[in-house]
């Protein structure tokens, strides 16, 4: 399955994966969550709107995907609770791997690639968050890839 992710989401994944200490692996999350910044002003304020809001996630996400005029999709995250960290982290791995990529790119990636990130070292309940994230990337991918037919 990593086969078909977007280049920099196989990178990611591949150097998370090869990091043999469960402390260097932690650390890297952290450092990805470290580089989180919230969505900016002229894209959306709070409070946000409910309709931008990723079902199931603890850390309260929120989600926009802004056209490019290359007709790439941008991807900003808004993470409201400060203790989100894995989310904080998912939210830049995601923006850094697939802003940038056309539709067709971005919706190969599945729910499921929050294993190969974070490992079986998760909740249940955030794993369905965070998995919830991806989901949101994707379906907006396919809103838009939708919208061009």
């Amino acid at each position: 399955m990593l086969l078909d992710y977007p280049q920099k989401l196989k990178q990611i994944i591949e150097i998370l994966q090869s990091t043999e200490h469960q402390s260097d692996r932690a650390q890297m999350l952290i450092d990805y969550a470290n580089k989180f910044q919230e969505v900016p002003a002229s894209i959306a304020q709070r409070p946000f709107s409910e309709q931008n809001k990723i079902p199931a996630c603890e850390s309260d996400a929120y989600i926009w995907a802004i056209d490019n005029p290359d007709h790439t999709l941008k991807f900003y995250f808004a993470v409201e609770n400060p203790s989100g960290i894995s989310a904080k982290a998912l939210a830049v791995i995601l923006d850094t791997a697939l802003s940038g990529l056309h539709t067709d790119d971005i919706i190969k990636i599945e729910p499921e690639l929050v294993y190969d990130i974070f490992r079986q070292n998760i909740s249940m309940g955030k794993g369905l968050g965070l998995m919830s994230m991806v989901g949101a990337v994707k379906t907006l991918a396919e809103q838009r890839l939708m919208r061009k037919k």
